[in-house]
């Protein structure tokens, strides 16, 4: 399995191309059998990146949604714009919750910036799934993940508007993640995590049968968690004993720094361009 990262906050210094960044991810996940694409990043900058890669958005053979925040989703519309034959997209089906972000007397929509409908008019044919699914060999969607640590806070300003009209802390119980069985164990490659890291990673465990942590690709949610909250998940982390950890997008800068300083060089810095192979 390849991974390369398509949409980031940052692109790699070593970058050999002009990839744009933007707040948002996208990873590109090459099997032998086929192209998924998880998530989109917040624009159409995904379109550029991957093409750039030499990918065009006709060669994807799925999407899967880790979550419904705009910057994992926005690019899918460019995307399903250039493609001429409709594409599944897997997600969790609270995918499309309204969602909004509190911060004073400032509210602000972070939700899914498309509507379902129009999606589909595009060609997206929606497998919305609670439950997991092998969706390639080797390759498990998550479904939703229990959260059974308090390894999981999420962030008070994030609210859903529900059907009494009220607004209420929005748990994303559609937070997903994608679990690859490689050789030398289960690789876990994640959205933003905010059913946090270690939940992600035990139904990981469970799901594939797997007993050891290889990896971790993507975003950890760390950036925003609590100390405490950070300082459990990097001993747990250590205990895995895991081979790599590519951490990127909501991880943030100091807890990236944090990484190198306590894993040394199986941290990978996990900005635009960056490829994972495993």
């Amino acid at each position: 399995m390849k991974v390369t990262v398509v949409v980031d906050n940052s692109v790699s210094l070593s970058a050999k191309r002009p990839f744009l960044a933007e707040h948002g991810l996208s990873l590109l996940i090459e099997l032998d059998c086929c192209s998924i694409l998880l998530d989109a990043g917040q624009s159409g900058i995904v379109v550029h990146n991957l093409g750039l890669l030499g990918i065009h958005p006709n060669h994807l053979d799925a999407i899967v949604v880790s979550h419904g925040h705009y910057d994992h989703t926005g690019g899918i519309p460019t995307i399903l714009r250039q493609r001429c034959q409709p594409i599944p997209i897997y997600a969790h089906d609270e995918v499309f919750k309204e969602r909004y972000s509190n911060s004073g007397q400032v509210r602000r929509y972070i939700g899914i910036p498309f509507v379902k409908e129009a999606s589909i008019a595009l060609g997206a044919e929606w497998n919305f799934q609670r439950d997991p699914v092998e969706i390639a060999p080797n390759l498990w969607f998550s479904g939703g993940v229990p959260r059974k640590t308090g390894l999981h806070q999420g962030e008070a300003n994030f609210v859903v508007y529900d059907e009494h009209g009220c607004d209420c802390q929005d748990l994303l119980l559609d937070d997903t993640a994608l679990y690859y069985i490689g050789k030398k164990g289960l690789v876990v490659i994640g959205g933003c995590t905010h059913s946090g890291l270690v939940n992600t990673v035990s139904r990981g465990l469970e799901i594939t049968g797997c007993t050891k942590l290889a990896g971790w690709i993507g975003g950890t949610h760390l950036g925003p968690a609590s100390a405490d909250q950070r300082e459990q998940t990097l001993t747990a982390l250590a205990e895995y004993n895991l081979d790599f950890i590519a951490a990127n997008h909501c991880t943030g800068f100091a807890v990236m720094a944090e990484l190198q300083q306590r894993f040394g060089p199986k941290f990978i810095p996990a900005f635009v361009g960056t490829v994972i192979e495993v």
